[in-house]
């Protein structure tokens, strides 16, 4: 008996789709105007991936490499495949002293 949700993946044309769900803060928060929000991705879609869709669609290109995502609570290499129950979080860069 179907719930009434709606699944993070599905199929569309082109291939599977997942939605990922991001959050946003500091400057990032800022430039997007968003807490956070769902994007849809390709299956198999990398963190970098989905940084540079994030950016893409904030027309934010030119700050690519100063952008650090988190999964599920864990600062992750780039190469890390996405999965459609990951909560994804998108950081400047961090400085100290």
């Amino acid at each position: 008996m179907p719930s009434g949700r709606q699944s993070a993946v599905g199929r569309h044309i082109g291939g599977i789709k997942m939605r990922i769900r991001v959050k946003y803060f500091a400057s990032i928060r800022e430039w997007t105007g968003l807490k956070e929000e769902e994007i849809e991705v390709p299956e198999k879609c990398t963190a970098d991936d989905l940084r540079k869709k994030v950016l893409s669609l904030h027309n934010k290109l030119e700050l690519e490499g100063n952008i650090l995502v988190a999964v599920n609570g864990s600062f992750v290499d780039l190469n890390k495949v996405l999965n459609p129950q990951d909560e994804v979080a998108l950081f400047p860069p961090v400085s100290g002293g």
